[in-house]
């Protein structure tokens, strides 16, 4: 094999043949193919686009890049989750503890903020004491003894996907849907689980604009799943304005724990309990979700899972700023629509999100909505907290607030989550 010749394939808009794909998988791995030629597949793959074989057997060879999970020791339902991401975005943490509650096991495999986004890891550090590195032994044994474990994917898990994403990033190759695809669904199917559900957004807080592509990538990644033995869904949702009330790490920690007492803003407790029920359909179990936060075992399973994980379960204990700046209405009327990639900018600017990954994030800096869209609003009045970590990071917060509030004279209709559902 040559890479050359693998490079020249797909420039020309040959599909990839398994032996040239496996080539190039194990040689990039090991460190035998250079970057500059694995940059130049990436880009070729970019402008052709891969087919479906082609694209299942180059998932699979990112999955026998490393080790695989073995859950078989587990023996109630396996099903995860996973978000294409978004501002507010928090609902694996409390979604985690009901569908557990539910009798589901959930092995939670995720990953850190970056840029406007938030990640489920740094959300939960914001908790003193979490420890989300954790080994495949004690994982299986919380996942035994509780039902959910949030936890980072370890460095042997599709050590090719850690490679190319990490090079993709910096060759303006990010937005290729098989790229993205099977970045996402390499971890996942490793992971081990019987079934996945996808929620993939769109709107102008998703890594996805656009709902047409948001749809091509979710059947893209329900098709990739169900050629690997998992059963796959996913719902197509709308990131167009934040999820919930809080941006930032330990605000959020915090919104996530009203939700499982029964206090959740709407929209949270909507899109949690959809995705609840589509894992729970997947694992055939016929149970209620929206029960186990009436009766306090999805917050007890919360509970169990933090100190599983070392950390402390009392809210009081989670950080909290004492230097909060509201930002105002800029007109009267009702708020039309608020803009999640502004929210998320400013709460990133706060210090909540990270340029690198290797930057440091702030358990405290983040935004909190007083008012959301629908609301009526008089001009000069609070519509929005800045929870402040650092004084100098203040006013390039609040130049990322400029014009995310839309305000007009009617009150607009009522917000529409999920658009469509996909797959099995």
């Amino acid at each position: 094999m040559d890479t050359v010749d693998i490079i020249r394939s797909k420039r020309d808009g040959a599909a990839l043949t398994k032996q040239q794909i496996r080539f190039f998988i194990e040689s990039y791995t090991a460190g035998d193919t250079p970057d500059y030629q694995a940059s130049a597949l990436l880009m070729a793959i970019l402008w052709r686009g891969m087919i479906k074989d082609e694209l299942a057997e180059w998932t699979a060879a990112m999955i026998e890049s490393g080790e695989r999970i073995d859950l078989s020791t587990i023996t109630a339902p396996t099903v995860d989750k996973h978000s294409t991401g978004g501002v507010g975005d928090k609902l694996s943490l409390p979604l985690a503890p009901i569908v557990a509650a539910c009798g589901i096991v959930d092995p939670m495999l995720s990953g850190r903020g970056l840029g406007h986004t938030g990640g489920t890891l740094d959300k939960l550090e914001a908790i003193p004491g979490f420890e989300v590195n954790i080994d495949n032994d004690r994982f299986l044994q919380i996942l035994s003894e509780v039902g959910c474990a949030i936890v980072s994917a370890g460095e042997n898990l599709a050590p090719a996907d850690r490679k190319l994403y990490a090079l993709r990033d910096v060759t303006a190759t990010v937005e290729s849907i098989p790229l993205i695809a099977s970045s996402i669904m390499s971890k996942k199917i490793a992971e081990g689980t019987d079934a996945l559900v996808l929620d993939v957004k769109f709107g102008s807080g998703a890594f996805l604009p656009d709902p047409d592509m948001g749809r091509r990538l979710a059947e893209t990644m329900v098709e990739l799943g169900e050629a690997h033995g998992v059963r796959t869904s996913a719902l197509l949702t709308d990131m167009d304005q934040p999820l919930g009330m809080a941006a930032g790490n330990g605000v959020e920690v915090t919104e996530s724990i009203e939700t499982l007492k029964g206090n959740g803003p709407d929209d949270i407790v909507e899109l949690t309990l959809e995705l609840a029920r589509e894992m729970l359909a997947l694992a055939g179990i016929d149970k209620d979700p929206a029960s186990v936060i009436a009766d306090g075992s999805a917050l007890q399973k919360w509970n169990e899972m933090v100190i599983a994980q070392g950390g402390d379960p009392d809210p009081a204990a989670i950080p909290r700023a004492t230097d909060i700046r509201t930002f105002d209405a800029p007109g009267s009327g009702f708020i039309t629509r608020v803009d999640a990639r502004k929210v998320g900018i400013a709460a990133w600017r706060l210090g909540a999100g990270r340029s690198r990954k290797e930057d440091p994030v702030s358990p405290i800096a983040g935004t909190v909505l007083l008012k959301r869209a629908g609301d009526e609003v008089r001009a000069g009045e609070p519509i929005l907290e800045l929870h402040v970590d650092d004084p100098g990071r203040v006013d390039h917060a609040l130049d990322a607030l400029q014009g995310a509030f839309e305000i007009g004279d009617a009150e607009p209709g009522p917000r529409k989550l999920v658009l469509e559902r996909i797959g099995s």
